[in-house]
Parts: C-alpha cells; sequence; structure tokens
C-alpha cells in the first residue's frame, strides 16, 4: 500500500507541473487539414507506400522525413541510429535498420542537461501481404508527430527567445524541457511476431542509448535517462478507435491526454463523432491495471526503466496487417483529431501557457 500511494504521490506531483491549456489556446491548435490528404497531402500522402527495411520505398519515406525537417524545422537536430540484424526471411544475411531522432532541445542546455517529451511512432511495414501500405500500421502516426512537430516550433521558438532574454538560463527540469521525435525502422516481424523478429531498431536504440553516457556533471546519466515520457502511436486512424489506460505508472499522462480530447470535444474543436471517447479510461481505478500490455516498440525501453504511454487501440482495427489497411480505409476525421488532440497534449507537456497572451 505503501509503495502505491508513493506512486501516485510521484503522479500528482508531476500532473501538476504545468498548467492545462486555455480554451483560447485550444481553439489555436491547428488541424492536419488537407496536409493529410491521401493522394495530395504533403505529411501523410508520401508515406503511404510500402516501406519494408532497406527497400527504395523506405528510402523515400526517410528522405521524406529529413527534408520536411529540414525545410520547414531547421532548428531541430537529426540523428540516425543504424544498425543490422539478422531475420528469419533473410538468413545469413544482416539487414540494414536506420532509425532517426528529430530533436529540439532549449539554446542553453548542456549534453545530459534537458529531460525531453519523446514522441514515437515505426516508420517501417509489412513484408507480406505483398504490396502492404500499413496506413495505420505506421504512416499516419508518423504524419501526425511531423503534425506536431510543425504545430509547435514557433512556442519553442518563443519561449527559449523569452528565457534567454530574461536571463532564466535553465537549472531545473521545468526550465530544461525538450522534445524529441523517434521515427523507428523494423518494428514488424519478417516472419512470425517473436522477441527477435521484432522491434529490430527499438532494440537497438535501448541498448545503445542505455550504453550512451552524456556528462559526468550532467543531470542525466545516459540518454535513457533524459526521457521524461515514452509516448508510443500505433494503428490509428480508423473510427472509433479504444485506446486503454495500460500503464498505472502513466496513468496520469493518460488522464491529462483524455482531459484534452473531452475538452476539445465539448468545444466542437474535433470532427470525429465516435460512440465513446478515443481515450475511455480517465477514471480507472488502480485495481483495476494488470501487467497486460501490447507488445510494440516501447518494450525495450519500458524494460529499462523508461515510462512510457502506449496509444494503441484494442481491439486493434479490422484492417490490421490485411492489404485494406491503406489510405481509402481511414478515418479521416479521427485522423486529423489525432493531430490536434496530440499537439495539445505536446504543448500543454510542454507548459506553453507561459508564452500564452493573459486572458482577460
Amino acid at each position: 500500500m505503501l509503495a502505491v500511494c508513493l506512486l501516485l504521490l510521484v503522479a500528482a506531483t508531476a500532473a501538476s507541473a504545468y498548467k492545462p491549456l486555455s480554451d483560447s489556446f485550444l481553439r489555436a491548435v491547428p488541424s492536419p487539414g488537407d496536409d493529410f490528404d491521401i493522394h495530395n497531402g504533403s505529411l501523410l500522402a508520401p508515406i503511404l507506400i510500402p516501406r519494408v527495411p532497406n527497400s527504395e520505398g523506405s528510402m523515400k519515406v526517410q528522405q521524406h522525413f529529413v527534408d520536411f525537417f529540414q525545410r520547414e524545422l531547421p532548428k531541430w537536430s537529426i540523428e540516425w541510429n543504424n544498425s543490422t540484424s539478422k531475420t528469419p526471411a533473410t538468413g545469413s544475411e544482416d539487414v540494414p535498420f536506420r532509425n532517426i531522432i528529430f530533436k529540439r532541445e532549449p539554446p542553453w542546455t548542456r549534453v545530459g542537461q534537458a529531460n525531453l517529451l519523446t514522441l514515437v511512432a515505426h516508420f517501417d511495414s509489412k513484408a507480406q501481404p505483398e504490396g502492404f501500405i500499413g496506413a495505420t500500421d505506421s504512416a499516419v502516426p508518423c504524419a501526425v508527430l511531423m503534425h506536431v512537430a510543425r504545430s509547435i516550433d514557433q512556442y519553442l521558438t518563443q519561449m527559449h527567445d523569452e528565457m534567454v532574454a530574461l536571463g532564466e538560463l535553465g537549472g531545473t527540469p521545468p526550465m530544461d524541457m525538450g522534445v524529441q521525435i523517434l521515427l523507428l525502422d523494423g518494428e514488424e516481424a519478417f516472419v512470425s511476431w517473436t522477441d527477435t523478429d521484432s522491434l529490430y531498431g527499438a532494440r537497438a536504440l535501448a541498448e545503445t542509448w542505455e550504453n550512451t553516457p552524456t556528462l559526468a556533471s550532467a543531470n542525466y546519466q545516459n540518454r535513457l535517462d533524459q526521457i521524461s515520457l515514452f509516448v508510443l502511436l500505433d494503428l490509428l486512424g480508423t473510427s472509433d478507435p479504444h485506446i486503454p489506460s495500460y500503464f498505472l505508472p502513466t496513468h496520469w499522462a493518460y488522464r491529462a491526454m483524455a482531459t484534452i480530447e473531452k475538452r476539445m470535444r465539448d468545444m466542437g474543436l474535433l470532427e470525429a463523432k465516435p460512440g465513446k471517447p478515443f481515450l475511455p479510461d480517465a477514471d480507472k481505478m488502480t485495481e483495476q491495471f494488470t501487467t497486460a500490455h501490447v507488445g510494440d516498440d516501447h518494450v525495450p525501453f519500458m524494460a529499462r526503466g523508461v515510462d512510457v504511454l502506449h496509444l494503441i487501440p484494442t481491439p486493434f482495427p479490422w484492417v490490421w496487417h490485411t492489404a485494406k489497411d491503406d489510405g481509402e480505409h481511414l478515418d479521416m476525421a479521427t485522423t486529423r483529431d489525432w493531430g490536434k488532440i496530440m499537439t495539445a497534449f505536446a504543448l500543454e507537456w510542454l507548459d506553453m501557457m507561459e508564452v500564452w497572451p493573459v486572458e482577460q
């Protein structure tokens, strides 16, 4: 009982670390709009192609991500994490996997000083069935994270500029908040899902970051320690998603996102009209949590102590791992809503009410 009480106290302290977005700020959160058009949208359409690891399609999609950040978000750093692994489908042949990390830290921070909201999706698609697109799995999550990055960038710039002008150059976790987006390769199994035939990129990155020290005097000993919250998006884009709260330690963050969804829905800011909220477990009780969860890219990070918020529907979408998981079978209202909900969550987490005009 003492352990549970302490856990809830820590969660309550974390939950009070930032201010909820005002109604006027929620109204200002942009929709992805036509950028999520499945044929011509600048964010989503280029990802709706087969992108099996090390294929031509994979290379095109990786270039799409890099071009977007270099063109529109030049203040974000770009980093590659490359690895190779044998797979059941390729025998003794090593397959290369390429994770991409896009990061924006406060300009005053040293290596290992910033705590990082970490938003994650995998960009690879399954080898079978042939021609598989994987619109929900996970083209839409990747496009959502691109939209989030673009939408929060101006506020990050404003906050950093104001803090520098005031001489507030960090030194505490609330001041030293940054954000990183992980686009991971090799989530899908090549033959059938096992501990070794899945999560190729995630396993390599988690191991690398665990063994990548920062500075002896840094706030965080390694790259994993810098992750304030690991938010993993997967299988999003069909109508009426049911996203449970999987983990008690991050239920407070789930509840914060569910509150954002409810507020935006009550204000008429979301398009979809689901029978139930996307995030229906806001009132889930402590005793209702179990150890059950869905295997996904969070597993090697969570095994190393990282706090995880997993946004994946249960049950899975009806198109899961079929040829119908394509752009034509997305529910576009739901897809655009995810862009707004995730943007609002990131803005709130990063305490952007600090730069929003005081309301009279």
